[in-house]
């Protein structure tokens, strides 16, 4: 379907999940917490729906789930877009930045050059809190000469090492993450590098890199590397990986041998499902952290889609539109089958139960039937007979937009019965591996969108959906017995528009 066919048939905009109220969205940038309030800046194109004229959106929050969307914090220039970066309160203005003996909010990001392809790394301060931003006149402040020198992630380091602000970004052809150290953020040293490791497909983008305890305990703490790729994602497309390993202020080490595909290698695609990812949907990208918070509230959100076709989707809402994030998430390490994994625990509205069922058993031939709201929560805690296997079907049960096929060790969930008229790339398959026995997740439903947290939330899937047409969802049991244990659907006051 063409682009202009495309624009023909709007669709719904999602109730629980941020997008802007119009033009082009994509990676989150500069997120930090300050004076009570969330700051989502993200890449926007104020002049349309389509990826271009890279600008800092800006949207706030008090509570990650209801955001009021502010005018554009950073604008592109004749010569530079502005690309992804971070932002940091400079609580000591280390930088001088400050106005008045108040100190500032410092925004760090790539100056893309328009015409050379050149990318290098500027600063600017803002003295209201966010809302205004004042370029530094003398950007850049750190050019390594290079085409794809970007996205950097900026935080302050406290150690034996010193302390000190860290910037990790990328040299994004190469896949490479540079660290570099500043005292004012405006003069940058080289620390280390590392990778490329992982996967030689695509480019490398927005890293993030910061520490978490593992299950809580703050004697045994360990950092985590997010590197986003396009392509190279494990389900096709863009995606995230994480590294967990140490960083002692000059260099990140990770805890165990980080396996290299290569393309064309005939054991790449076990290699690639051997790693760690941040999501094994499709529509989770560039997702990085709020500044600002304490270790123990880490929180991470991310772009909703994927370069595989986020451009030909069709426009959302009564403005055209394209881009969405994904619900903010609390992130913690724990201990799971044997080794550390990342847990992702997703903010959402408030819910109260529509719908429960307990203890009841599904056979083949007789689905068990309920009402989903578009905007919903559902508590779901399926068991396997041996050799059983399940269906969760999304929409009228004869066409759905979605199907989830669950079997011991394994969630899959099936878009291409729901992606007529949508890109040619949508239509896919994707593959959550599961702890054996059933089913325990947690699915949040939006217009267009479906994450799966299951597994205490070690394993998630997060895929955009064709919009519903009916609030239909079923339980079959395709073989076998299929035990409910636990099946309650949530809904929140006010979310059904």
């Amino acid at each position: 379907m063409t682009t202009s066919a495309l624009e023909a048939s709007p669709v719904t905009r999602p109730l629980i999940h941020f997008s802007s109220a119009r033009n082009w969205l994509n990676d989150p940038n500069g997120l930090i917490f300050h004076d009570g309030r969330y700051h989502l800046y993200f890449q926007y194109n104020p002049n349309g729906a389509e990826h271009g004229y890279m600008s800092w959106g800006h949207a706030s929050s008090r509570d990650l789930v209801r955001w009021e969307e502010h005018p554009v914090a950073l604008r592109y220039t004749s010569e530079h877009e502005i690309f992804s970066g971070s932002a940091v309160f400079d609580a000591r203005d280390t930088s001088g930045l400050g106005v008045d003996g108040q100190p500032p909010l410092i925004a760090v990001f790539t100056l893309a050059d328009q015409t050379g392809g050149h990318q290098s790394q500027g600063i600017a301060s803002s003295a209201d809190g966010g809302e205004t931003w004042a370029m530094h006149a003398g950007n850049p402040v750190l050019d390594r000469g290079s085409a794809d020198f970007r996205d950097p992630k900026v935080f302050r380091y406290t150690g034996a090492a010193g302390e000190y602000w860290v910037m990790v970004a990328v040299e994004a052809v190469e896949r490479k993450v540079v660290l570099y150290r500043s005292a004012d953020l405006r003069h940058w040293e080289f620390l280390s590098d590392y990778g490329p490791r992982g996967t030689a497909l695509g480019v490398w983008e927005c890293p993030d890199l910061f520490p978490l305890a593992v299950d809580g305990d703050p004697d045994d703490v360990r950092w985590v590397l997010i590197i986003s790729m396009n392509p190279g994602g494990l389900a096709g497309g863009s995606g995230t990986m994480y590294v967990i390993g140490s960083f002692d202020g000059v260099r990140f080490v990770p805890d165990a041998p980080v396996p290299d595909v290569a393309p064309g290698d005939e054991t790449g695609a076990a290699e690639l499902a051997a790693l760690d990812w941040i999501d094994y949907g499709r529509d989770c990208y560039a997702g990085v952290t709020f500044s600002g918070l304490p270790d123990d509230e880490r929180t991470l959100i991310a772009w909703m889609s994927n370069w595989e076709y986020a451009g030909a989707m069709p426009p959302a809402g009564p403005e055209p539109q394209r881009g969405a994030m994904t619900l903010a998430r609390r992130l913690s390490l724990v201990t799971a089958g044997g080794r550390i994994r990342l847990r992702q625990d997703p903010v959402g509205p408030a819910v109260v139960p529509i719908v429960a069922i307990t203890g009841a058993e599904v056979r083949p031939g007789a689905p068990r039937i309920l009402d989903a709201p578009p905007v919903a929560r559902i508590r779901l805690r399926l068991r396997l007979d041996d050799g059983a296997s399940a269906e969760l079907r999304l929409g009228d049960g004869a066409a759905p937009i979605a199907i989830l096929r669950v079997r011991d060790g394994e969630l899959s969930l099936d878009r291409r019965v729901g992606a007529a008229g949508l890109p040619e790339a949508f239509g896919s398959v994707e593959h959550l591996p599961l702890q054996p026995g059933g089913l325990d997740a947690m699915l949040w439903l939006d217009h267009g969108s479906i994450e799966v947290f299951a597994d205490d939330g070690t394993a998630v899937l997060t895929d955009r959906l064709a919009d519903r047409t009916c609030s239909r969802f079923e339980v079959r049991a395709v073989s076998g017995s299929v035990r409910i244990d636990e099946l309650v659907v949530e809904a929140g006051e006010g979310l059904q528009a």
